[in-house]
C-alpha cells in the first residue's frame, strides 16, 4: 500500500480457500488474506474467516476486527475464551493454539505482524 493511497478495509475483495485438514474442527470453514504491506517494522493486511471452526497456530499478532463476530478458545496456553465483535482490539502470542468459531457473517480482521513471521 503505497503513502496517499485507500482500501477499503469492509468491501475489499477477497479470495476464500478451505481450510486445511488438521484445522478443519466444524462446517466447512474457509479463509481469505489480502497482504497490504509493511510499515515500520510491521507487516499488515486483512483476514477473514467464514463460518465455521476451525484450529490454528498463531503468530505474535495484534488485529482489530472490522466485520463479523466470532468466539476464540486458548488451548494452548489454557486462557479464558474471548468474543470477537466490530471493535475488538486483541493481542497474540507466537505459537498459541486457538480454535477460532465463527457463526454468522465472515469474520474479517486488519492484522499487524512483524516482518518476516
Amino acid at each position: 500500500m503505497l503513502p496517499g493511497s485507500v482500501v477499503h478495509a469492509r468491501g475489499a475483495s477477497l479470495s476464500h480457500d478451505p481450510v486445511e485438514g488438521w484445522q478443519k474442527v466444524s462446517g466447512e470453514p474457509t479463509t481469505a488474506a489480502l497482504d497490504l504491506g509493511a510499515f515500520a517494522g510491521a507487516e499488515f493486511g486483512l483476514w477473514e474467516m467464514s463460518a465455521g471452526s476451525m484450529l490454528d497456530v498463531e503468530a505474535d499478532e495484534v488485529f482489530l476486527v472490522i466485520s463479523g463476530t466470532a468466539t476464540v478458545e486458548f488451548l494452548e496456553p489454557e486462557l479464558p475464551s474471548i468474543d470477537l465483535e466490530p471493535g475488538s482490539i486483541v493481542r497474540l502470542g507466537e505459537g498459541m493454539r486457538t480454535r477460532w468459531t465463527v457463526t454468522g457473517a465472515p469474520l474479517r480482521k486488519l492484522y499487524l505482524v512483524e516482518s518476516g513471521s
